[in-house]
């Protein structure tokens, strides 16, 4: 009975149809005002994002530095980072689907969710308000942007590549597995509030994976992240195996796209059985 009405959606769910996949090149997109507006969103929510988060790492470690037990600690980073994209998902989930990071936007331009031109745009917008963002951070915070690193990321002392690219990877697996999961159109059909709650477990998403990987590599799983500290800071320790906030995230990305669309959502199975169908008819 309850497989009944979970797949029919019974007792007043709505229908379920499961949305055609994105073409993968829509250049009728660049003629719609809603695709500028959405782009404006991602450059504002990424900015917003950037500014807050690296501005409460700057201000940690300098607490930190007159006394050892000061500042918010590893926690309250954690919870700017996941607090943060709690808030911007939230805000603009409406406008343009609440990236604001580029290894999401692949994930979904993977699993045909958005076109190639949108995911190349989105980017772009994401990764240039990163910049402003921690602009913004330096403009305000000189005396202590440089002393205190910047925000950005890097391989901790005592850690290899392999397991800072690992952690990456897994760290964003997470993030957009859930990223999949709370916006599962089949989820939205058959449990209305779903939308509504959907920020919130990507945001806890977020502040799990930085309590686990700060202390390795201070946390990307975001590229536009990664590349807007490192941009503005401009130091070699800041470039210095940068790669890996750039390959991590985007496979980690990818094996969750994957994971959700061809496992979990039994893509590949419902794509033979059609295959398989049509032969017969």
């Amino acid at each position: 009975m309850t497989k009944e009405v979970s797949e029919h959606g019974s007792y007043g769910a709505k229908d379920y149809h499961d949305p055609p996949p994105a073409p993968l090149i829509d250049a009728e997109e660049l003629t719609k005002w809603s695709f500028y507006r959405a782009l404006i969103a991602e450059f504002i929510a990424t900015l917003l994002f950037l500014y807050i988060t690296v501005l409460t790492v700057i201000g940690y470690k300098s607490q930190s530095e007159a006394d050892a037990c000061g500042g918010v600690g590893i926690l309250g980073i954690a919870w700017a980072f996941g607090g943060m994209i709690f808030i911007l998902v939230y805000c603009t989930a409406g406008i343009s689907g609440g990236h604001i990071n580029p290894a999401v936007t692949f994930g979904l331009f993977l699993a045909r969710k958005v076109s190639l031109v949108r995911a190349v745009m989105y980017m772009v917008a994401q990764c240039l308000g990163a910049i402003c963002g921690v602009g913004l951070v330096k403009a305000f915070q000189s005396s202590h942007y440089k002393r205190f690193g910047g925000g950005a990321n890097g391989l901790s002392d005592g850690y290899s590549v392999g397991v800072g690219l690992a952690a990456e990877i897994i760290g964003t697996f997470v993030l957009v597995y859930t990223v999949f999961s709370a916006t599962d159109p089949k989820r939205n059909a058959r449990d209305s509030h779903v939308p509504v709650l959907a920020p919130l477990p990507i945001g806890f998403a977020v502040f799990m994976v930085h309590l686990a990987t700060i202390p390795i590599t201070g946390t990307g799983i975001n590229p536009a992240r990664s590349l807007g500290a490192a941009v503005i800071l401009n130091e070699d320790k800041a470039w210095h195996d940068h790669w890996i906030f750039w390959v991590g995230p985007f496979i980690g990305a990818a094996i969750a796209a994957f994971y959700h669309q061809f496992i979990l959502r039994a893509g590949a199975a419902k794509a033979l059985g059609s295959f398989r169908s049509g032969s017969h008819v």
